[in-house]
């Protein structure tokens, strides 16, 4: 665990620009890895949604947090973990940040919204107080057990009350002991290059495609001081796509493999097959 640890703080250091993407299950995170990406992204939305709920706070923390280790167990990389709100005050997210640790994240971010929180691209999102929240960092800090676990601040107050307030609270988030900052949701190119000049800690950039916040080209994200681009619904919504042709084309009577559709034999090898096998040989008797 404090080997995929350091190697997030490393990459933190590095002047490359971190690219995540969400993976919602163990498959997704094999994916990932396989794509030749440093990190995988643990998504909260993404997990709720393969569940069948909008997300809108309606999985418990229990069921994230079997999720998440799911990820973790199935890739070599640093895996950065949603933490919604920390599941409820400042006892909870202890309890969270020491969970989150013992399953092997890398790091996990923790947002300042009213749970259950709901997604950051909705409409009508509640904050905390800024001293609640700032609370709330300072437990993670103190729960922390491997000081290379990174703690990033989400704070949804650009939805709520404006940039001002969403920048005014990170800086408050970096005096309580938060290592990144992830303001969610800026409206324009112009507001992230307010993010960039006024947040002095590395910076999260959250890429959702028909969000609240522009497509922006990543070396412009670079070149504005972000650190690290999530792309937390990309691959969810190839699959729900892609099934959505299959399903089409299977329901007219079609068979036979369709574009874009993995082979049999490239599916169990994503998943390692043949090194199971091999260990059944040796093994079993």
């Amino acid at each position: 665990m404090v080997g995929v640890r350091s190697k997030f703080r490393s990459l933190l250091r590095e002047r490359q620009i971190i690219l995540a993407p969400g993976a919602f299950d163990g498959l997704g995170a094999r994916m990932i890895e396989r794509g030749g990406f440093p990190v995988v992204y643990a998504t909260g939305g993404g997990i709720a949604r393969s569940m069948g709920f909008p997300d809108l706070g309606l999985v418990s923390f229990s069921e994230v947090l079997h999720r998440v280790k799911e990820i973790v167990r199935a890739t070599l990389l640093p895996v950065i973990a949603d933490a919604d709100t920390g599941y409820g005050s400042a006892l909870n997210v202890i309890r969270t940040v020491k969970e989150f640790e013992d399953i092997g994240v890398a790091a996990f971010h923790i947002e300042d919204q009213i749970f259950p929180k709901r997604c950051g691209h909705y409409e009508g999102q509640s904050l905390i107080s800024t001293q609640e929240m700032a609370g709330k960092i300072e437990a993670a800090v103190h729960a922390r057990q491997d000081p290379l676990t990174v703690i990033i601040a989400r704070t949804d107050a650009r939805s709520a009350f404006g940039l001002d307030e969403a920048i005014l609270r990170s800086r408050i988030f970096v005096e309580a002991g938060a290592d990144v900052i992830f303001i969610e949701a800026p409206r324009s190119l112009v507001e992230l290059e307010t993010i960039g000049r006024q947040v002095s800690v590395p910076l999260i950039f959250n890429m959702t495609e028909g969000g609240k916040s522009p497509t922006v080209p990543i070396t412009k994200l670079q070149e504005l001081g972000f650190k690290v681009v999530l792309f937390p619904s990309d691959l969810q919504r190839v699959f729900i796509g892609g099934g959505r042709k299959v399903l089409e084309a299977r329901l007219k009577g079609e068979v036979g493999p369709l574009e874009g559709m993995s082979s049999f034999k490239e599916r169990d090898e994503l998943v390692g097959l043949d090194d199971y096998l091999d260990l059944e040989k040796r093994y079993v008797r």
